[in-house]
């Protein structure tokens, strides 16, 4: 039977460079409107397979099935010249050509519409996060894959970007392919998780991994029972600690 919400399927995949395995033995499915999180340490892989599965490697073992080309992807580390007074607006459209209405959604939906005019070194941590985030959806992928997302915001922001990523993916009905060092955090965006540490030592829904064996061994007993922390409805945010922290909106 044919998915119709198939995006990519990475069957039995790895990359072998260098004498050694990068990754080894990887199988994902990205669906529309679904999110699938890779975790793992620094140097599991994760980055790697984000790639096997955007079809950036060509001597692979494996396959790579992608059904669409309407891909974004927002990586780890931007490199910009923050001595330039380049405007959010501006941001918006370098390489990419864009109506006015497609950026004034894009801005609307992550919450920083109003940010358009600012230049890109007034923003804080999280509202840059954010303006790539609308940078990226802009042209409505079918497909977004997020390296590290939350790079430079506390916690509460953290949780706060997780839900955003949650709501575009079922604004936009769009795939996202999310890297992350820490499953816990994300727990209430994710669908499905790919725990990585040179081969896939786990997989499945967020609870199912916090309660396999590699994962606490990879993470930490703390790391599995705070993901418990997340199996709920809640009407506020824990920290690191599992300490109330804030009311949630």
């Amino acid at each position: 039977m044919i998915d119709n919400d198939l995006l990519v399927k990475v069957s039995d995949a790895g990359l072998y460079k260098n004498g050694k395995w990068l990754v080894k033995g990887v199988n994902l499915n990205i669906t529309k409107g679904k999110i699938v999180t890779l975790i793992g340490p620094n140097g599991s892989g994760k980055t790697t397979t984000a790639k096997i599965a955007l079809g950036l490697y060509k001597n692979i073992e494996g396959t790579v099935e992608r059904l669409t080309n309407k891909i974004s992807y927002v990586p780890q580390k931007v490199s910009i010249d923050w001595t330039l007074p380049v405007r959010v607006i501006d941001f918006m459209v370098l390489t990419q050509d864009l109506q006015d209405q497609e950026i004034n959604d894009a801005l609307n939906l992550t919450g920083v519409e109003h940010l358009k005019n600012n230049n890109l070194r007034e923003l804080s941590g999280g509202e840059f996060q954010r303006v790539l985030l609308a940078r990226a959806i802009a042209k409505k992928p079918d497909l977004l894959v997020l390296d590290e997302p939350v790079q430079g915001v506390d916690f509460t922001g953290e949780v706060e970007l997780y839900a955003l990523i949650k709501k575009i993916s079922e604004t936009l009905q769009c795939g996202i392919l999310l890297i992350s060092h820490d499953l816990h955090v994300v727990m209430s965006a994710t669908d499905y998780v790919v725990c990585l540490n040179g081969h896939v030592c786990c997989s499945g829904t967020p609870v199912a991994v916090a309660q396999n064996k590699e994962y606490k061994e990879l993470f930490g007993e703390k790391s599995s029972q705070l993901l418990s922390l997340y199996e709920h409805e809640h009407d506020h945010v824990h920290d690191s600690d599992g300490n109330i922290v804030k009311e949630a909106k």
